[in-house]
C-alpha cells in the first residue's frame, strides 16, 4: 500500500514538473483583463393613458413576466389601522376579482400554470404575473383583474386577519425577530415607519378600509408596469392599452404627505428579557438617503465595516475572538425616506458586554484613521464585480430600470455606479464615517437573559426594559 502511495506521488511530482516545464500558466499568477458588462436597454412607452411601461424582449423561454409597482404602502397606513397596507395587498390577489371568486381564480391560473402575486410593502406595492406565452392573453386579463378589480372576498380577508393575528401572538418568539422590530421602532420613533401592527389595529381593519385604499392608491397614474420574456411587442401593447391604458381615474391623483424622518442623536439602551443562552445584540441610528452624494463612497466603508466576510466586524469577533458566528453591518439607503445604520450579532451571555463594547469599538476607531489601501481595493473590486447579479433575468433588468423612475434616480444611476464606485478614495471613506456614523447616538436593543451576562448593562447606561410577553 505504501509502495503504491509512493509511486502515485513521484507520478504528480513529475506532471507538476512537465507543467512548469512547458510554460503552462500557475493559477496563483494568472491575471485577467477587468470584467466588463454592458447592461441591456429596455424600451419605456407610455400607455394611451399616460401609464408607463417598460418593455425587455427575452424569446430563450417561452415564459413571459409582468409587474405592477405602485406608490402605496404601510407608511400610509391610519395609526390605529396599522397593518391595513399589507392585508389589501394580500387580499387583492387571495380574494378574488369582481368577476372570479378566490376558488374560481385560483382554479383557472393553476389549470395554466400561471401565477398572479401582490403584496404591499414599507413604501411600495407590486401585483406580479408569470406565465407561458401561449396563455398570455388569458392571465394579463386575470392580472388587469386583480389590479383594478379585486373582490376583497370576506371569508378571504378573515382568513388573512386571523393569519395576522397570529402572527402577532407568535411575534416574540424569535428573539432575533424581536431585537429587529424593537429596533426599527426606536430607530423610527413617531414616524409611520416605527409603526407595528397589534392585535387591536388588526382587529379594527374592515373589508371597507381595504376597498377604500386599494381605490385610493392603485390607479394607472401611480403606477409603472414591466413586462420582460417571450411576447410579441406591438400585440403585448395593443392588449396593454385595452386593459390598463383604458382606466381613466375621474379625481386627480393626491397621495398623503408623509413627514421626512426627524433625526436625533439621543442614544438608548432598551432590553428584553428572554430566558435564552445566547443573546441577541442590535444597535444602529438613521442613515441617509439614496440622494446624499457620499452614497458610494458609503457602499464602500460599509463593505469594509461590516458588509463582508472579511469586514473587520467579522474578522475581528468571529474569526479572531470566536465569539459570534454571525456579525456584520449594514447602510439601508433610503429610497423615499432617510435609511438605516444598523449592526448585528449574536453571542453568548456570558460575554455579551464585551461583544457590545467590541462592536461599538469597532465603529468608533474606523473614525478615527484612513483604511488600508488593500480593504478599499478589495471593497471596491468586489461592489463593481458583484453589480452584474443585479441583471440575472430579463425581469431583473427591466425591474431595474423602472425602479428608476419609479423611486426618482437620475438616469443615469446604474450607468455610472460602477465608475463613482471606482472613484472612492481612503479619505472618502474616512469622510463618510466621520459623518455618517454616531456610536454616540446608537439605539441599543438587547435580547436575553440579563442573570447570566458578564456585566449588568447598567455598566454602559441607562436601560429601559421592553415589556415582552
Amino acid at each position: 500500500m505504501r509502495s503504491w502511495l509512493l509511486a502515485l506521488w513521484l507520478l504528480l511530482c513529475a506532471s507538476l514538473t512537465n507543467v512548469a516545464a512547458a510554460g503552462l500558466a500557475n493559477p496563483r499568477s494568472m491575471t485577467f483583463p477587468p470584467l466588463a458588462y454592458t447592461i441591456p436597454r429596455s424600451e419605456r412607452v407610455l400607455l394611451a393613458n399616460g401609464t408607463p411601461v417598460y418593455l425587455l424582449q427575452d424569446h430563450e423561454l417561452p415564459i413571459v413576466t409582468v409587474a405592477a409597482m405602485i406608490h402605496t404602502g404601510s407608511v400610509y397606513d391610519p395609526a390605529k389601522k396599522s397593518g391595513l397596507a399589507a392585508m389589501t395587498g394580500s387580499v387583492m390577489r387571495d380574494g378574488g376579482t369582481v368577476s372570479l371568486t378566490p376558488h374560481q381564480l385560483d382554479a383557472e391560473l393553476e389549470f395554466m400554470a400561471s401565477s398572479v402575486e401582490s403584496s404591499f410593502g414599507t413604501d411600495s406595492g407590486t401585483v406580479t404575473m408569470t406565465t407561458l406565452t401561449r396563455n398570455l392573453p388569458r392571465t394579463l386579463e386575470l392580472f388587469n383583474e386583480v389590479l383594478f378589480r379585486p373582490r376583497f372576498d370576506a371569508q378571504r380577508l378573515e382568513v388573512a386577519r386571523r393569519q395576522a393575528l397570529e402572527a402577532i401572538r407568535r411575534q416574540n418568539d424569535d428573539p432575533k425577530a424581536l431585537a429587529d422590530r424593537e429596533l426599527v421602532r426606536a430607530i423610527y420613533r413617531g414616524h409611520p415607519l416605527g409603526q407595528v401592527p397589534t392585535a387591536t389595529t388588526i382587529e379594527a381593519i374592515t373589508r371597507s378600509d381595504l376597498i377604500a385604499f386599494h381605490q385610493r392608491f392603485v390607479r394607472p397614474d401611480n403606477l409603472i408596469i414591466t413586462v420582460s420574456g417571450d411576447f410579441d411587442r406591438n400585440r403585448m401593447l395593443s392588449q396593454l392599452n385595452r386593459t390598463i391604458g383604458s382606466v381613466h381615474p375621474s379625481t386627480p391623483l393626491r397621495l398623503p404627505a408623509v413627514a421626512q424622518v426627524r433625526t436625533t442623536d439621543k442614544a438608548e439602551i432598551l432590553y428584553a428579557d428572554k430566558d435564552i443562552n445566547q443573546t441577541v445584540i442590535r444597535l444602529g441610528h438613521l442613515g441617509i438617503t439614496k440622494d446624499n452624494p457620499d452614497l458610494y463612497a458609503v457602499r464602500v466603508l460599509d463593505f469594509i465595516l461590516g458588509g463582508s466576510f472579511t469586514s473587520r466586524l467579522m474578522m475581528e469577533i468571529r474569526t479572531n475572538l470566536g465569539l459570534a458566528y454571525n456579525v456584520g453591518s449594514d447602510f439601508e439607503i433610503g429610497r423615499r425616506f432617510t435609511g438605516t445604520f444598523t449592526a448585528e450579532t449574536e453571542t453568548r451571555a456570558d460575554s455579551t458586554t464585551r461583544v457590545i463594547g467590541l462592536m461599538t469599538g469597532i465603529i468608533a476607531r474606523i473614525r478615527t484613521e484612513p483604511v488600508s489601501e488593500q480593504e478599499l481595493t478589495l471593497a471596491k473590486d468586489a461592489i463593481i464585480n458583484s453589480f452584474l447579479f443585479g441583471f440575472t433575468t430579463p425581469a431583473s433588468i427591466v425591474m431595474q430600470q423602472a425602479r428608476l423612475e419609479f423611486y426618482g434616480y437620475a438616469p443615469d444611476y446604474l450607468d455610472r455606479y460602477r465608475e463613482r464606485i471606482a472613484a472612492v478614495t481612503r479619505a472618502d471613506v474616512l469622510r463618510v464615517a466621520r459623518n455618517y456614523l454616531h456610536p454616540e447616538a446608537f439605539k441599543l436593543v438587547v435580547v436575553g437573559d440579563a442573570k447570566r451576562f458578564d456585566r449588568p448593562l447598567t455598566s454602559i447606561g441607562t436601560v429601559h426594559e421592553l415589556a415582552v410577553p
